[in-house]
């Protein structure tokens, strides 16, 4: 068995970028590999506005995916809401979703109200809305984001994150027989990382 670990930030706008290819990534896996992922945490908590400078560098990033990759941002984030460098809140909520089997369709959620509708992620209320909105039980997952085995379990995967050889997110990794490979990240087709893939698995069994 080999592990496939995903390193990646619900507001980590190269992971958005990346969904489409990511998806087709791992719906194609070859038999016997899992997929893990793995939160890195981008941004601690924090209550202070975002300095206008790094608006700016963030929307520019934003302004790059989108002329490379085609993928869409809704600019008027910036307009409606008020930005804090804060992510924290956002991976204990794919977390606590989890408890409740809904860790992948929180973060498509979560990017969804980021990117598409101008929401603030960062923000509690977004959070339990999103939570309603998926169907989640309201009082569990209130109580579980604020508990304490949801934040020793971001900071168990932050920690992993940190010890690994990823190369900040989105980033690839496979595991097998004790070993770790890096795995490259093409932003426009699945079959570079698949081929890797296969070829580590091959010569695994060799």
């Amino acid at each position: 068995m080999a592990t496939l670990y995903y390193f990646h930030d619900p507001m980590c706008s190269w992971c958005w970028g990346y969904r489409p290819v990511a998806g087709q990534l791992f719906a194609n896996l070859p038999a016997g590999v899992v997929r893990s992922n793995i939160l890195g945490g981008l941004a601690p908590d924090n209550d202070a506005p975002m300095p206008m400078w790094q608006q700016a560098a963030i929307s520019g990033h934003w302004k790059r995916i989108e002329e490379m990759l085609g993928t869409t941002f809704n600019y008027d984030f910036w307009i409606r809401c008020h930005p804090r460098r804060s992510t924290y809140p956002a991976c204990r909520a794919v977390i606590a979703a989890g408890k409740q089997g809904f860790e992948d369709e929180m973060v498509l959620a979560i990017q969804k109200a980021y990117y598409l509708k101008a929401r603030n992620p960062s923000d509690l209320d977004t959070l339990e809305q999103l939570a309603a909105g998926l169907g989640l039980n309201s009082e569990s997952f209130r109580a579980d984001m604020a508990s304490l085995e949801t934040e020793t379990e971001l900071q168990r995967q932050i920690q992993f994150t940190r010890a690994s050889i990823s190369s900040g997110f989105p980033s690839l990794q496979l595991e097998i027989g004790g070993r770790v490979h890096n795995i490259s990240v093409d932003y426009e087709n699945a079959a570079a990382s698949l081929g890797e893939i296969r070829n580590h698995l091959s010569c695994h069994d060799d």
